[in-house]
């Protein structure tokens, strides 16, 4: 089979030649080790080795944002006054927005040798923000599906992936507005405060995955955010109130198009199985182990596999950390775990990747040993 076939194969629950590979952000496309950006992590030659390895031999699954044409993902950018600017070595943002009778401030911090944003202040930080807030003039929007990205990217492909559409849900919108205790105690104690925000939120995120999915059919999606609403963050109730009431009709616009829906969550889900299953999802990643996770592979496996294609569930602190030989013991078991008894399908990957300037020779070779044993069968 190729790359793709089997990708493909296993999203459609069908017979596969091996369990297919994925590096999750790491996908030999969108790495550019020749731009010399100082932003630019991958541009340092201890990448090279692993971006060759996941270009010429990984099930590629390369993600793009679902966009439209003329604006941005970012609900918030027609309200916004952003500037930008560098010191010592590091870049800011800073975006304020005007609500309410309130200037709203938010602040994140890029650094050169680490490939991740800090937010250094969030834009809501309190409940006269959140109110103020929600008096911005938020609407549904429509137009054209922005496609090119998408089907470049097939293009460059060929048989050797696919291309995943990338959403964040309602909750990861809403959540990721304030500090993280912040939050919690909003989504907490003030329950139907919150539910208007997320009521805002998701006509949004409702028209742009609607026309997308319309506009490019039949293709796997990513839903994240879910994991803000997962123990010990909320009570499996919220996850109920906060994630199935409003990413079911996300993967209704999926499905609706022949797409695949597969939803993302880091952390404890044992408990929020239940309620995923309801929302008649596709697909779940990253299935983490004890102790980052609460539930084993083979548990889910057993209980949903039937349904979901599972994504996992390999630790990125596992493959920069363990010794080769220890790494290969867990590789093993989550193939094992993965494949057990009768499932829809099942991909080996890991629940992120190395975000540092430099990937150590030990990195490099648990990552080869993922191809190695896939390989063996």
């Amino acid at each position: 089979m190729t790359r793709r076939e089997r990708l493909i194969a296993t999203l459609e629950g069908k017979p596969v030649d091996r369990p297919a590979v994925c590096f999750y952000e790491l996908n030999g496309l969108d790495e550019k080790p020749e731009d010399d950006s100082p932003f630019n992590i991958y541009s340092h030659p201890s990448w090279r080795p692993l971006l060759d390895l996941t270009r010429e031999t990984t099930d590629r699954i390369v993600m793009r944002r679902a966009c439209l044409k003329g604006m941005s993902p970012d609900p918030l950018e027609p309200f916004a006054d952003e500037r930008s600017f560098t010191k010592d070595g590091s870049r800011f943002t800073v975006r304020t927005i005007k609500a309410g009778g309130r200037t709203l401030r938010e602040r994140t911090r890029r650094d050169p040798d680490i490939n991740t944003i800090w937010v250094e202040e969030h834009l809501l930080k309190d409940l006269d923000d959140l109110k103020a807030f929600l008096e911005l003039p938020l609407e549904p929007v429509a137009g054209s599906a922005r496609t090119k990205s998408v089907l470049d990217a097939e293009e460059a492909l060929g048989d050797s992936g696919i291309v995943m559409l990338d959403t964040p849900d309602p909750l990861c919108l809403a959540a990721e507005l304030f500090d993280m205790s912040d939050y919690l105690v909003v989504a907490m104690s003030e329950p139907t405060l919150f539910r208007r925000l997320l009521d805002r939120l998701a006509p949004f995120l409702y028209s742009i995955v609607g026309i997308v999915s319309e506009a490019l059919p039949g293709r796997l999606w990513r839903i994240y955010g879910p994991e803000y609403a997962t123990p010990p963050y909320l009570p499996p109730r919220l996850f109920r109130e906060y994630v199935a009431a409003y990413d079911q009709a996300i993967i209704d616009a999926i499905h609706r198009h022949g797409g695949y829906a597969r939803i993302h969550s880091h952390g404890k889900i044992k408990e929020v199985l239940e309620p995923l299953h309801d929302m008649t999802i596709d697909g779940l990643d990253p299935v983490e182990p004890p102790p980052q996770g609460d539930v084993e592979l083979r548990f889910v496996r057993e209980t949903y596999g039937r349904e979901w294609v599972l994504f996992g569930n390999l630790e990125i602190s596992d493959i920069e950390n363990l010794p080769a030989d220890r790494f290969a013991e867990k590789i093993k078991r989550a193939m094992a775990e993965g494949t057990a008894g009768n499932g829809r399908g099942f991909v080996l990957m890991p629940s992120s990747c190395p975000y540092g300037r430099i990937i150590s020779p030990l990195a490099v070779t648990n990552y080869e040993k993922m191809i190695e044993i896939a390989a063996a069968g």
